[in-house]
């Protein structure tokens, strides 16, 4: 959650205080929104928080995913892996013989 007292920052302040910054958005794991003009412009995150948050984000496209093919599954949209698998060698004109 972004602590608006302190998670809030000019561009500028930011140049000028980089090392500083950093050590805090290390420290915090929280993201940095920095303004310019008074506008949100930007978001800063160190990369252990980065990391973090892509890993839940694709843990849920792949949650969603599995969530779709179960279904999928139960609804009967489904045909053998082996008759998707051939089909999809006839469209590319792929065959198992090697040359």
């Amino acid at each position: 959650m972004i602590d608006l007292a302190n998670d809030i920052q000019s561009l500028s302040h930011f140049k000028r205080n980089t090392p500083k910054v950093m050590a805090k958005l290390k420290k915090s794991g929280r993201p940095l929104v920095l303004t310019v003009n008074g506008k949100a412009e930007a978001v800063v995150q160190d990369a252990a928080a980065y990391q973090k948050l892509r890993k839940l984000a694709d843990d849920l496209e792949m949650q969603q995913f599995l969530a779709e093919s179960k279904a999928d599954a139960d609804a009967g949209r489904t045909v053998p892996a082996i008759e998707f698998l051939d089909a999809r060698g006839r469209k590319h004109k792929l065959t198992g013989k090697k040359k």
